[in-house]
């Protein structure tokens, strides 16, 4: 049974936990505890969540955000040991989230913690910075332990979640070996997808419609021989 979360009236909540950096290390008993941030847009969760993590004994939860935008404005001041990340949030998406706040602290430790379990989501989280994807069915045990894994150097993931990105780079028997004959326009494309773009993002980035996205994809698709986004990533090597 899941634990019932404790009352309380506000969308960010904070305690003083001291941070600790570590260097793929356990805490020693009493030189603190491993804090943890949750970004999560539904209150009930998060306050699960937080339960769960300071009833463990080496993490505490240090704050919750309800959406990216303050994520975005106030981890980087808080500079947690590990962060867990949701997908879909408001204003800015989960995935980008990561994506900017790897790039101005890259010892932050990001787990994304969502009910996505196609390759698409999984790929663009990793790509952004992302060391683990867990599934929001995960219990108690299971988060504690792949926090664990991760402060150890490991990179946990749900085994639904790893036997899909083990597949993804598996090779194709029926995929004929091609040389990489894509045009720089395609390259630019292929890229961003690579580094976890979605669509809209990439049309944004490049100043291109959405459609005209689709059919530069259509095209990288045919020209590599592959059928998914996944296969086109893994296939890829960049000019």
């Amino acid at each position: 049974m899941r634990p019932e979360p404790p009352a309380s009236s506000d969308s960010r909540a904070s305690s003083e936990v001291p941070s600790v950096h570590s260097q793929g290390s356990r805490p020693v008993s009493g030189s603190g505890f491993i804090s943890v941030a949750i970004v999560e847009d539904d209150p009930r969760t998060c306050a699960i969540l937080s339960e769960w993590i300071n009833a463990s004994a080496n993490f505490r939860c240090r704050s919750t955000y309800g959406d990216g935008e303050s994520a975005l404005k106030h981890l980087p001041v808080e500079q947690p040991d590990i962060v867990l990340m949701d997908i879909n949030l408001p204003r800015v998406n989960g995935v980008e989230c990561v994506r900017r706040l790897h790039g101005q602290i890259p010892s932050m430790q990001f787990v994304m913690l969502t009910v996505y379990e196609d390759v698409e989501h999984i790929f663009a989280a990793l790509s952004a910075g992302a060391v683990g994807y867990l599934l929001k069915r995960s219990s108690p045990e299971e988060l504690i332990g792949a926090l664990n894994y991760v402060i150890t150097g490991g990179s946990p993931m749900t085994a639904v979640i790893a036997r899909k990105v083990t597949q993804a780079f598996q090779p194709s028997p029926n995929l004929p070996a091609t040389e990489n004959n894509l045009s720089n326009r395609e390259c630019q494309v292929l890229d961003l997808v690579a580094r976890g773009y979605f669509y809209k993002e990439i049309a944004t980035e490049l100043g291109i419609t959405l459609n005209t996205v689709h059919t530069f994809i259509r095209r990288i698709y045919e020209k590599l021989h592959v059928r998914t986004r996944t296969e086109a990533i893994a296939k890829y090597r960049p000019k």
